[in-house]
Formats: C-alpha cells, structure tokens, sequence
C-alpha cells in the first residue's frame, strides 16, 4: 500500500521505474567524453539529486524503508565527483552560492533532508563523514548543526538560523523542555509546508526563494508531468530522531514520514482519493523528458533548466 495517497499507485510506478532508467542512463553516459565540459559538474550534482529523490519517491509508493539506504553510495559518488569538476568550472562567487547555507535555501533544505535520511537509516559511518564534509558549513545554523551533532558530537553549533521564516518553530521545538516537544513538533508541521514560501535569502531573486520542490507539491498540472516525488517534512522527523521525541502525535499528519524511524506506522492507502481533475491528462514518459524541471538554485536561475 502507498505512503502518499495525492498520487496512485501507477504514478508512483510509472515514474519510479522512469527516474530509475534516468539514472542508469546517466551512469553510462558519464562514461563518454562531455559535450559541454563547463556544464558536466551541474549534470553529474543532478544526479546525485536524482538519488535523493529516487529514496523519497520509494517511500511515496510504500516500498520498504530498509530499501531506501541503497542509493546513498551513487548519491556521494556523484555529488563528490560533481565538486571534483567544478573546482575547474565554477567561479568564486558561484561556489559560495552553491554551499553556503545562508544564502541557498535550495542547498540547506538538502542538506536537511539527507542529515534525516542519514540519520534514519543508519548509514554506515564511512558514508556519513563523506555527507558531512559535502555538506560543510560547520556552525553556520543554530537548528541543523545541532541537528547534525546528534550524531557528530563536538560539531561547532551556529548561533542563528539561516531561514527563520521558515525555521523558527522548528527551532523552538529543539530548545524547549523534553515534555513540550512532541506538541510543539505536530505545531510545527502544520506550519511548515506555507512557511517555505519566499523563506529564502532576499539577495536571491524573489522567484528563487522558495524551494523548488514546492510547486510540485501545489500546482497539480507540474506535478503530473513526473516532478512530484511526495510532499515530507524530512526535518520534522530529523529532529524527532536526533532528541529522541515522542512523535505519536505526528503519525497522522500527511507530510510526516514517520516510517524513516520505525516502518510501518503511518498510514497507508488502498484507494487514493486524487486532487487532481479527471479531465487531467497524463503525460507520458518519453515526452516527460523534455519537459523543464526547475531543480537548484544555480540549475534554475544560471542554466535555465536542468539536463
């Protein structure tokens, strides 16, 4: 049974199989001489993307969660290899938008969302150090360096959040007393999604700061050509899993995954009932393909569209 019920069981299939084929595809494509040296590092960064995103479109359809770490060793393999290149590529100022927390909201809710599936998974300790000297910017946020820290005792700690807008409560559910937390974290979820909006840094254009995940998750007509891969509070669940919280009150809320921490807790569904229009037509893969997908920061305001 499916984990997100805004989509049926053949979306879920359909577009899992497509991302897995576009990964593969990717794969031996970076086996060949680049056409364009100057975007290589961009690509291969997209399909470290891709892997994040091919665990989370998993856990829409229901597949088991112990199945979700196997797609962290291709994530690091091409994120560190997409760094590798863009040290040749990438100017100062682009590599300062590309990582630095404060400014990149794209990166941080990333960077947040792997800290939890790293976190809930288990992964081994060889891979975590790999994600955290990826991650970098160490004491840069008051809320994910602690996040962090929860398994990487001694990690400095910032001493302010890089998006409150957007983080604020969350923060609030970290610094209050163990017994107030677990009602301050459902709070919070409720929240959450309507925070992100234009949540980014104002030295980015208006239209880059919100993720770009979210219109998938609102714009019925994006997310049916194959972006959406479910709508989760990955950081909610982090946090729960680094304080150790109570989440019981969270199980029911349809943006928690609270099965990352133990499977088969949350609700699953037979028979989704769709938002979306009977009249919405399908887009098929093979066209699916040539349809933009706004992804990053730098993929969506310097390049345009992604691969």
């Amino acid at each position: 049974m499916i984990r997100d019920s805004r989509r049926d069981k053949a979306y879920w299939d359909e577009w899992t199989t497509f991302l897995e084929d576009s990964i593969r595809k990717a794969w031996e494509r970076l086996k060949q001489p680049p056409g364009d040296p100057n975007y290589r590092p961009q690509y291969v960064f997209e399909l470290a993307n891709d892997h994040y995103e091919l665990m989370l479109r998993r856990y829409s359809r229901g597949d088991p969660v112990s199945e979700l770490s196997q797609y962290f060793p291709g994530l690091l393999k091409a994120w560190e290899e997409s760094e590798r290149l863009g040290k040749d590529v990438w100017s100062d100022e682009i590599q300062y938008t590309r990582h630095a927390w404060a400014v990149n909201i794209d990166h941080y809710v990333r960077c947040f969302w792997l800290t939890g599936l790293a976190l809930t998974l288990d992964i081994p300790d060889e891979q975590w150090q790999r994600l955290l000297a990826l991650m970098g910017n160490e004491g840069e946020d008051a809320l994910l360096d602690r996040v962090i820290a929860s398994r990487q005792p001694g990690r400095p700690i910032g001493d302010k959040l890089c998006f409150p807008k957007a983080y604020q409560r969350l923060l609030d559910v970290v610094e209050a007393p163990a017994g107030q937390r677990p009602q301050l974290l459902r709070n919070y979820l409720d929240s959450w999604f309507s925070s992100l909006k234009n949540a980014g840094s104002p030295s980015f254009p208006k239209d880059y700061r919100t993720p770009y995940w979210w219109d998938f998750c609102t714009d019925e007509a994006v997310g049916m050509k194959g972006g959406y891969f479910g709508c989760w509070c990955i950081e909610a669940v982090a946090v729960a899993k680094a304080l150790t919280i109570d989440d019981s009150l969270c199980l029911d809320h349809p943006n928690y995954p609270g099965d990352l921490i133990q499977d088969d807790r949350g609700p699953r569904y037979t028979d989704p009932t769709l938002s979306l229009e009977s009249n919405t037509k399908r887009i098929e893969p093979s066209r699916a393909a040539t349809q933009p997908r706004s992804r990053s920061w730098l993929s969506r305001f310097l390049l345009g569209s992604d691969k």
